[in-house]
């Protein structure tokens, strides 16, 4: 495997003002490791941009330190400016060699789905990424998927499907889904579903409706009948006394 190297130079922290440093075209760095002393440092950016496209944040790179001693290192984490997305500051993670690490894997789809290519389906990204555990010089910078084994949408690949090294442990459930392929949408058996749907609702709800309305109308009847009553017997009752 090639050797990607990269220059850097000290930076002090108290002094160093970090938007001059960008004017130069250099950008901050730090490095830091398991019993490894914090160390500040500033990098060429247009250098840093080209290895971070090589490398990604997978793949060991030799750190130049300003004493000209080469140090293993993972690019740890990388900010971007909100609006250009250029590199503005970058962590280094100096990795012993002889220590097994821990590190996040891009996953990348190659081959093609005959469900997706003959029977118009659409391929699902479950996993893009994945945790694994070996030395630094087992790292892989990815791992390849070949989906053109899912021929139907039933196939499916799995976690355990994924093929690495033996050297290399995959952090995840063996039965994890990585990816799949999904049936186009029949979009007129949708919208006839729904109908259908609706119409039941308006045949469960209807009837019942209709028995709540009926009963509030003899309710009403009932009452106006009532009242109707009452003051015929009142009427009657006054008139009778008149005649007296």
């Amino acid at each position: 495997m090639e050797k990607i190297q990269i220059q850097s130079k000290t930076r002090d922290s108290k002094t160093d003002i970090v938007k001059k440093l960008r004017q130069q075209g250099m950008i901050p760095a730090e490095l830091y490791g398991h019993n490894v002393p914090n160390v500040h440092l500033s990098l060429d950016q247009n250098t840093f941009e080209k290895v971070l496209r090589k490398a990604g944040e997978s793949t060991i790179i030799e750190l130049i330190d300003p004493d000209g001693k080469t140090r293993n290192v993972l690019i740890h984490d990388v900010q971007k400016h909100y609006l250009t997305s250029q590199p503005i500051h970058v962590d280094f993670y100096e990795v012993k060699m002889t220590e097994k690490l821990t590190a996040t894997v891009e996953l990348q789809f190659i081959g093609e789905s005959k469900a997706v290519r003959e029977l118009g389906g659409t391929l699902v990204k479950v996993l893009t990424e994945i945790e694994v555990e070996c030395l630094p010089a087992d790292l892989p910078s990815h791992i390849e998927v070949d989906i053109s084994s899912l021929q139907t949408f039933d196939n499916d690949i799995l976690v355990k499907d994924l093929k690495v090294s033996d050297k290399v442990t995959v952090k995840a459930e063996p039965e994890e889904m990585v990816a799949k392929v999904q049936p186009p949408r029949d979009v007129e058996a949708e919208l006839a579903e729904e109908i259908d749907e609706a119409a039941a609702v308006a045949a469960a709800v209807g009837p019942e409706e209709g028995e709540a309305a009926e009963g509030e109308e003899a309710a009403t009847d009932g009452k106006d009948g009532k009242d109707g009553k009452d003051s015929k017997d009142v009427k009657d009752s006054k008139e009778s006394k008149e005649e007296k």
